[in-house]
């Protein structure tokens, strides 16, 4: 493997994979994602750890193209309620980033997940996130259960 991780990149798909925790997915800092020093703007982490949820729904079965067309007898969204972050270390222009993504609690219509992002082995920036899944009025809805066996394996055992 090179300074980069570019070997691990072959090994997964563009949408990360599914692991014993959670998800995983790789990254590259690109120049867009920087400012005038080439270090990762702080906002873009807010995006890393988006396409991180995102495509940890998509894996576990869960796509917010049906959820908006109304899949589940009503239009539906997802929606972060609450995010807390702690920045450690920054990433730079050309790093390969891994975003972890973890689910820690399902309550109701609330779901608790914790993301981290690496750079190897070191940790840059953690997030804990609440978020919910909403109907159309804005309304919270409680997770199918299907959903919390697909977020949380060990609590459909």
């Amino acid at each position: 493997m090179d300074d980069h991780g570019e070997s691990d990149l072959l090994t997964e798909g563009l949408s990360g994979v599914l692991t014993p925790f959670g998800h995983r997915l790789k990254a590259r800092v690109y120049f867009a994602d920087t400012d005038f020093s080439g270090v990762v703007y702080h906002a873009r982490y807010l995006e890393f750890f988006e396409r991180g949820r995102s495509d940890f729904l998509r894996l576990a079965g869960v796509h917010h193209t049906e959820l908006a067309e109304g899949k589940h007898g009503e239009r539906l969204v997802w929606v972060v309620r609450r995010m807390e972050i702690d920045f450690r270390a920054s990433a730079r222009i050309d790093d390969i980033l891994t975003i972890d993504t973890r689910t820690e609690d399902i309550t109701g219509a609330r779901i608790f997940m914790a993301q981290q992002i690496r750079r190897g082995e070191e940790v840059l920036v953690e997030a804990k996130v609440e978020a919910a899944i909403v109907g159309e009025g804005g309304r919270p809805r409680r997770f199918p259960k299907e959903w919390v066996k697909a977020f949380m394996p060990s609590a459909g055992a």
